[in-house]
């Protein structure tokens, strides 16, 4: 059994926290009292009672931490690494984008920092409870530190893959993150993206991102923008995704490690990125 710190209880850390309770000691950092967390899996309701830090002056030393804030966050969620890792404890990074590296190695030896890539359908509702539509699938370097991710995870209902090519995986799951952005803009959830207006400005986002990843070193290929497409169409049409349910709750926007990396480094490599530069700049506003 590890003893576990989870820094950032929204929907993603919820739904880790589930699974990784039936086998270890959780702790769940918060800023405010967490009495209990209950997740509505696939499998059935789980109600949490762990242990909970409101404060990093009460953390102590754990086995692992997990960081699954949103990527604005990323120095708050520094300051509880101090008091909770001991002087070899890795540092797990569930965010979006590509830059989850760069965020982190202010504050952690990089040889310590796993990037994670997580994919899971689960929304934060109104009342506090977090719904899980399907399965959580994770994705890490497969290295000693990536297997030993994957192993917390063995008596759970997660997928946890090793890859021989994160870059491309995380820059693929960037195309999906990038085009989700479109739901924000709208405010409105997976179905309006059966309008085939609004098909094709995916398509372009895609292409934009899918561009720019290649030129990062990422191997894509051009018929990733319709996959992510007939992903979106696929879905329940009332599925809301992490940054449209944020605009709705007028909670801060994740656009910039969404969008705003893909205008970024495109603008390193002499990549246009319109459809992306006119989401940061709206979003922005918004």
């Amino acid at each position: 059994m590890a003893h576990i710190a989870i820094i950032g209880v929204g929907a993603v850390g919820a739904v880790v926290a589930a699974q990784l309770a039936k086998a270890h000691r959780i702790a769940l950092c918060t800023r405010r009292p967490l009495e209990q967390l209950t997740v509505i899996t696939p499998e059935g309701e789980v109600v949490l009672r762990l242990e909970n830090f409101t404060d990093p002056a009460m953390a102590s030393g754990v086995d692992w931490v997990m960081v699954a804030t949103k990527a604005y966050d990323s120095a708050s969620a520094a300051e509880w690494l101090q008091p909770l890792r001991r002087k070899d404890t890795p540092v797990a990074i569930l965010q979006n984008g590509v830059e989850q590296q760069e965020r982190f190695s202010p504050y952690v030896d990089p040889g310590l920092i796993l990037p994670v890539i997580v994919d899971v359908p689960a929304e934060r509702r109104e009342n506090g409870i977090i719904h899980q539509r399907g399965p959580l699938l994770m994705q890490v370097n497969h290295t000693a530190m990536g297997n030993g991710f994957a192993q917390l995870f063995q008596a759970s209902q997660a997928e946890v893959r090793l890859m021989d090519d994160w870059l491309t995986a995380a820059w693929r799951k960037l195309c999906l993150n990038a085009a989700g952005a479109v739901c924000a803009l709208v405010k409105k959830p997976a179905g309006v993206l059966r309008d085939e207006a609004l098909g094709q400005v995916v398509l372009g986002m895609v292409a934009e991102c899918v561009a720019v990843g290649k030129a990062e070193g990422a191997q894509l290929d051009e018929g990733v923008g319709q996959q992510i497409l007939d992903r979106f169409r696929a879905q329940p049409p009332d599925a809301v995704n992490s940054i449209l349910g944020d605009r709705l709750a007028g909670r801060p926007l994740e656009f910039d490690a969404r969008n705003g990396v893909v205008v970024r480094k495109g603008r390193e490599h002499g990549i246009p990125t319109p459809f992306n530069q006119m989401v940061v700049a709206l979003l922005g506003a918004v």
